[in-house]
């Protein structure tokens, strides 16, 4: 599972996530809100949250499509940069 910084930094880019609303690994970003400006803002805040840069194979819809999904990405990205 993730950890708070995560699931605090992407619930500020969900506006149809409520605040007493479960976050699980699966939901669907799109569906809670999530649109193109919003992957760009949110991508942007993981990346000066966990200094980390989305570049070539971590730059996919896919890798925004469920927290799930973005926090592996975001691992592996993080174990990258050590």
């Amino acid at each position: 599972m993730w950890d708070e910084k995560f699931e605090e930094t992407l619930r500020k880019h969900l506006p149809f996530l409520g605040a007493g609303d479960k976050l699980d690994s699966g939901s669907d970003l799109w569906d809670l809100g999530l649109d193109s400006i919003g992957t760009v803002d949110l991508m942007a805040a993981l990346e000066s949250v966990y200094d980390v840069r989305f570049v070539d194979d971590a730059l996919t819809m896919e890798n925004f499509s469920t927290p799930g999904v973005l926090w592996t990405a975001l691992s592996e990205l993080t174990a990258r940069t050590g």
